[in-house]
């Protein structure tokens, strides 16, 4: 591993071409120079011995011709070795002066004297003989010394008077292209050392910036946009580091305007009323904002990468009608975990359009409905309830004023009868027109509240007092148990005995013969008064606890409205104590009774309140 990351360095690489190129050339050069000069040396080697043996044989062509013609031998063959000695100039070679008839007059050769005046049967010296000259060329003895023979005949006008065997040693001339290879090889070695220091000195100069950038890219890729390059020439690489400065300084602008406006757009996601839900174009959810879980009951779960269908509970062939759909509107109703309550959500979808890629993913957004749709539902049964419950009186009026009309007027009881009736419905929209007028004031915040000291027990015992008559006619006991020290409260008195009126009462309306009602007052805490009205009544069923508040809400309507209700009193109870900063609950069972309490914030004179 460690040798491939070494060769994996441009430096490196840069260094052994560099080397790698000179060593070729170098090469190249040394191989084609020692060649030409090997041949240069052989040729100018053969062209001397035969300079040598052309100059021998004119020399001893004189005396070869006096052998002949019978003169004295031994002073012939002193005076041959004598020009032979004279003329061989050439180191280590052997020269031999051979008559006509191949016998050996002279030579050079210490260890060959005794062969003088003997026969020679060499090849070469037999075609000299003949009038043939032979360069044998170079030629390797037994122990691998390299030597040139050349036998050249003495004579002319077609008559040989004899030859000269010329045998010379090339090993000076090998020695000396050995030491030339030598030189060069050391030349070659310094200039590879001069050239690896040259490279190293190139290779850094070009790898240093690279390596600059890269640390720079490695910085930039981890979020640091502060480094700059060193600008160090203005070469190429000087303009690639120019380059990448302006390219940093173009990027660290670019991401600092994407966070700028990401940051804006997640601060618009966080702050929107309505969801927001993005996918990509398989349908998986990649972008979410807070209103879309707590629109989705999905507060504690990561959506992200969950299927938009499963999340909204539609298929996705629903989706994509309604993306690519004139329609891109529709309302769904999602059932929370016990299945009890639905949410209503009104569902937008658009089509996220990439240029060249068609669309690439959804956006839906989500609002919700259900508070709109419950009011809207309220409304309609407001209006409805209102108006049947002024339709009812009016009707009674008007079938009792056409019947004195008709002449019931002239009856005394009857008439009397009849405008008792008319007065009693008419004290009942009185009283219906009343309760809405003081609903509409705390729903338009013109409800003012007149507080004074006021002695809870005492008003609890009075509120006992006013219900007596109506106690003692049904047998029911009623109770005030007071819990510790109850201290006097700031509080529209007025207000607060209207609350306690309308709970006794209904406590007495629904309690049979017999019955029992416990007023209950307590502090749970320093800062908070607790008032509880229970009864032994009929209860009401779970279904209908939820919505007692509700105005003209009414568990037993028909029953309700013989007893003189108009369906308001509860919803103006808890306005009374929403106004007080206080909170109201009920809790019943069915044939069991009914617990209404209320807590009330502790205000005592001095102190601020509404």
């Amino acid at each position: 591993m460690k040798e491939s990351r070494f060769f994996q360095s441009i430096q490196i690489r840069l260094i052994i071409i560099y080397v790698l190129l000179i060593l070729i050339a170098m090469q190249l050069i040394g191989v084609y120079f020692v060649k030409t000069l090997e041949n240069t040396f052989q040729k100018t080697f053969s062209q001397s011995l035969n300079n040598q043996v052309d100059l021998l044989t004119k020399f001893v062509e004189p005396y070869l011709e006096l052998n002949q013609e019978g003169k004295s031998e031994g002073k012939i063959q002193e005076e041959l070795d004598g020009v032979v000695k004279n003329l061989n100039t050439i180191s280590k070679a052997e020269i031999q002066i051979i008559d006509s008839n191949g016998i050996m007059m002279s030579t050079t050769s210490i260890k060959n004297r005794s062969l003088v005046g003997q026969k020679t049967t060499q090849t070469e010296v037999s075609r000299a003989l003949q009038g043939i000259k032979v360069d044998a060329g170079t030629m390797v003895d037994s122990t691998g010394a390299r030597y040139r023979v050349i036998a050249m005949p003495i004579g002319g006008g077609g008559k040989v008077l004899g030859a000269v065997y010329m045998i010379a040693s090339m090993e000076d001339l090998y020695d000396r292209i050995k030491d030339i290879n030598r030189i060069l090889v050391s030349g070659t070695l310094i200039a590879l050392g001069l050239t690896v220091l040259l490279g190293v000195i190139l290779a850094h100069t070009i790898t240093n910036p690279i390596k600059d950038i890269t640390k720079q890219a490695k910085a930039i890729a981890e979020g640091d946009f502060n480094r700059q390059v060193n600008v160090v020439s203005h070469d190429e690489i000087g303009q690639l580091s120019l380059a990448f400065n302006h390219m940093t300084n173009r990027l660290k602008e670019a991401l600092s305007q994407n966070e700028e406006e990401k940051e804006k757009l997640s601060s618009i996601l966080s702050n929107m009323s309505d969801g927001v839900i993005a996918t990509d174009d398989k349908g998986k959810i990649i972008v979410v904002n807070a209103r879309s879980k707590q629109i989705l009951r999905k507060q504690e779960q990561d959506m992200i990468g969950l299927d938009i269908a499963e999340v909204l509970e539609m298929s996705m062939g629903q989706i994509g009608k309604y993306v690519l759909g004139d329609e891109n509107n529709v309302l769904i109703q999602l059932m929370d975990d016990h299945q009890e309550v639905s949410k209503q959500i009104q569902v937008t979808f658009t089509p996220i359009h990439r240029r060249g890629k068609g669309i690439t993913g959804t956006i839906a957004v989500l609002h919700d409905v259900t508070e709109q749709e419950k009011m809207e539902r309220s409304r309609r049964e407001f209006v409805a309830n209102v108006s049947h419950e002024l339709r009812t009186p009016l009707t009674t009026i008007k079938s009792y004023l056409e019947a004195l009309d008709d002449g019931a007027i002239e009856d005394p009881t009857l008439s009397r009868k009849f405008v008792a009736v008319a007065r009693n419905e008419t004290e009942r929209m009185i009283r219906l027109v009343t309760d809405l007028l003081h609903l509409s004031r705390f729903d338009s915040q013109q409800a003012v509240l007149s507080k004074e000291q006021t002695n809870i027990v005492d008003m609890l015992e009075e509120v006992a007092d006013r219900f007596s008559f109506q106690l003692q006619k049904k047998s029911i006991d009623i109770l005030i148990l007071t819990e510790g020290e109850i201290p006097s409260l700031m509080l529209d008195r007025d207000q607060i005995d209207q609350v306690l009126d309308n709970l006794v009462s209904n406590a007495i309306k629904y309690t049979p013969e017999g019955g029992k009602i416990e007023i209950r007052t307590e502090m749970p805490d320093k800062e908070h008064l607790l008032v509880s009205i229970s009864d032994t009544g009929i209860g009401i069923p779970k279904k209908d606890l939820e919505r007692i508040f509700d105005r003209f809400y009414r568990v037993d309507k028909a029953r309700s409205r013989n007893m003189g209700g108009t369906g308001l009193g509860l919803s103006i109870a808890r306005e009374i104590i929403k106004a007080h900063n206080g909170v109201i609950d009920i809790a019943s069972e069915v044939n069991r009774g009914t617990t209404i309490s209320f807590i009330l914030p502790v205000q005592r004179e001095g102190s601020e309140g509404k």
